[in-house]
């Protein structure tokens, strides 16, 4: 079976690691990831479950995705907060913010 070259990236605010890998024509997302060793690397990461990404695109479904040359897998860490709800906070500070400032 033919094989192709891909990459595997997962980063930590503090550390990062890219790994290159060889995997049969065929591999899928989820595939390269289990087969990278990252979870050698960052103890704790869990790549059965982990979401993962293609260039920084989300792929929904990464046991179904199959991989072509050259593509570099992500791993992605849970997000810690919300987007919205952090943008909504920030908002509401804003207005609290402005409420609170003496008119001209």
């Amino acid at each position: 079976m033919a094989e192709i070259i891909v990459e595997v990236a997962y980063a930590l605010p503090e550390r990062q690691k890219l790994l290159r890998l060889s995997v049969p024509a065929g591999t899928t997302v989820r595939e390269a990831a289990l087969r990278s060793g990252m979870a050698k690397h960052f103890p704790g990461l869990d790549l059965a479950a982990a979401p993962l990404g293609i260039f920084g695109k989300a792929v929904p479904r990464p046991e179904e995705r199959v991989l072509e040359e050259g593509e570099r897998v992500e791993i992605y860490r849970p997000l810690i907060a919300d987007p919205k709800e952090v943008r909504k906070q920030r908002a509401a500070r804003a207005a609290k913010a402005r409420a609170e400032r003496p008119a001209d």
